[in-house]
């Protein structure tokens, strides 16, 4: 039995807020804004998980009108996401995102982003794939944002009812 999930999420960057993506701190002058930590890229792979088993969205498990998910970090979030998905017999397939920047240069934290995702998730490095690309200054990352598009797979071996 497979499952296949697809999330997608955007914040926009701000001056004052740490910028953390996958769960790692990234160095950069901007941080994204958001209710919790806004680290879209673990925001796209819980909606991606959610979906994948029609669990709803992050906005209903989390919502940004509860005062406890303020500033929440991402990965704990990531953490109570993945328990639902693992509870009813899940594991991960495989996990390809992809994050729409312009800045900054993302290549030297990916290996770091794939190895704490793969942790969360009881996955190995192999089973996740991180790309940055940019927009050529248009689009969401060219108006000062950071976009996150994920698909997944989920395998089982118990059958639906």
């Amino acid at each position: 039995m497979f499952r296949i999930g697809q999330g997608y999420d955007v914040h926009k960057l701000v001056r004052g807020r740490p910028l953390i993506l996958g769960g790692i701190k990234i160095e950069h002058e901007y941080g994204l804004l958001g209710h919790s930590d806004a680290d879209v890229l673990l925001h796209a792979v819980m909606d991606a998980l959610l979906g994948a088993l029609a669990l709803g969205d992050i906005g209903t498990h989390f919502p940004p009108s509860d005062p406890q998910y303020k500033d929440a970090d991402s990965g704990k979030l990531l953490e109570a996401v993945w328990q639902m998905v693992s509870s009813r017999g899940y594991q991960l397939a495989n996990l390809d995102a992809t994050i729409v920047c312009e800045q900054p240069r993302l290549k030297p934290y990916i290996e770091a982003m794939r190895s704490n995702i793969a942790s969360i998730l009881c996955a190995d490095t192999g089973q996740i794939s991180l790309k940055a690309t940019t927009e050529e200054g248009l689009g969401v990352s060219g108006s000062g944002g950071v976009a996150v598009h994920c698909v997944l797979i989920l395998s089982s071996s118990q059958q639906m009812d």
